[in-house]
This record gives structure tokens, C-alpha cells and sequence, in this order.
């Protein structure tokens, strides 16, 4: 992927400059974060487009076949995959209903609840999957942009913002684990956060 030419002063940085020279000094510190986080994002994301593209898929069909092949059966309810996926159902729906399409997923009924329906990964999916996480892997997670150390450190303060805003419950013995992994040395085991 081609890197867009660099600007020759930081939007963000003069935007802070601004937000102090209008009187907003106390709050220019949270405006160039979220800003700034806003913008990482939007530069991440360009990474994983490039990398999907080849497969026709976008983040979010991605992210709901990558789940569904995690699966022990290949197949979840709808309900289940919008909580683990952490968005509307409305959004699942439509994101259901282009991979249906696609030959990527199928609807069938649940065998216990007559109320609920499985999405089920199909084999076309599966290879899509497998394809566009080699690409994501290769091009993208492999080198996500900062040495591995500050990754760490920025996946840290991350998951600690994340649990802050009621994200994740850090008592739930996989949470747990998962950032027990992330401790340096000298960081307490009781405080997985570092908090």
C-alpha cells in the first residue's frame, strides 16, 4: 500500500494551538486525544481496507466470519454473534444478509429456541476467511506500526480506557488472563490493568 504524501504541519497540533487561543486551554489536552485517536483509526483502517480488498470483504464481515469459524460448530445466534461483536443487531442483520448473498453465511433455525436463528459459516466462507486473515496477518498485524514494546504498552492503556468505559469486566477469568500477559516486571499480578 502506498503511503499518502505527509502534511507539512500536524492538523491536530494546530488545532490544539486553536482551541487554546479560543479560551478552550482546559479541555485542548482531551480535544487532541480523541482527535488524535479518531485519526489513528481512520489510518488503521485504511491498512485493513488495502489488505481486504482482494477478498471482497470489509472489517465487519471479516470480523463476523472470523467468529463464526472460532466457533465449535461454525454457527451462532444472532443474538450471541451482536454481543461478541459488540454491535447492533441491526447491524449484524445487514452484515448477515451481504454474506448470505455472497454464498459466505446461511441462516438456519435453531434446533432447541423456534425464536432464534443460527448464522452458519459455510465452506466458501471459511476459505474467504482463512484467505483475507493471511492477508490481514502479512500486511497488517505483523507489523501494525510501533515496535512491539510501545504496542504493548499502547494495547495497556488501551484495555485500561476500554474497561474504564464499561467495555470488558476485568473479573472474568479470560479477561484476566489475556491481560495478565501484558504485565511487565514489577507490575502487580492483583492489578492485571496496571491501574
Amino acid at each position: 500500500m502506498s503511503r499518502p504524501r505527509p502534511l507539512s504541519q500536524d492538523p491536530i497540533a494546530e488545532a490544539y494551538r486553536q482551541w487554546v487561543a479560543h479560551g478552550w486551554e482546559s479541555v485542548a489536552d482531551g480535544m487532541a486525544l480523541v482527535t488524535s485517536l479518531v485519526r489513528a483509526q481512520q489510518i488503521v483502517m485504511a491498512r485493513v481496507d488495502e489488505a481486504l480488498k482482494p477478498s471482497g470483504l470489509t472489517f465487519s464481515r471479516y470480523e463476523l466470519l472470523q467468529l463464526l469459524s472460532f466457533s465449535r460448530t461454525g454457527a451462532l445466534p444472532m443474538a450471541k454473534a451482536s454481543a461478541r461483536l459488540q454491535v447492533h443487531p441491526t447491524s449484524v442483520t445487514n452484515t448477515v444478509d451481504r454474506l448470505e448473498a455472497a454464498g459466505l453465511v446461511v441462516r438456519v433455525p435453531h434446533p432447541s429456541d423456534r425464536r432464534a436463528t443460527l448464522i452458519e459459516i459455510t465452506s466458501a466462507g471459511r476459505k474467504s476467511v482463512a484467505e483475507a486473515t493471511a492477508a490481514l496477518n502479512a500486511e497488517v498485524f505483523a507489523e501494525p506500526g510501533l515496535p512491539a514494546d510501545q504496542g504493548r504498552d499502547l494495547l495497556r492503556l488501551l484495555a485500561q480506557f476500554r474497561h474504564d468505559a464499561g467495555d470488558f469486566a476485568v473479573d472474568d477469568p479470560e479477561n484476566l488472563a489475556f491481560h495478565a500477559t501484558w504485565q511487565s516486571t514489577g507490575e502487580s499480578s492483583a492489578d492485571p490493568l496496571g491501574s
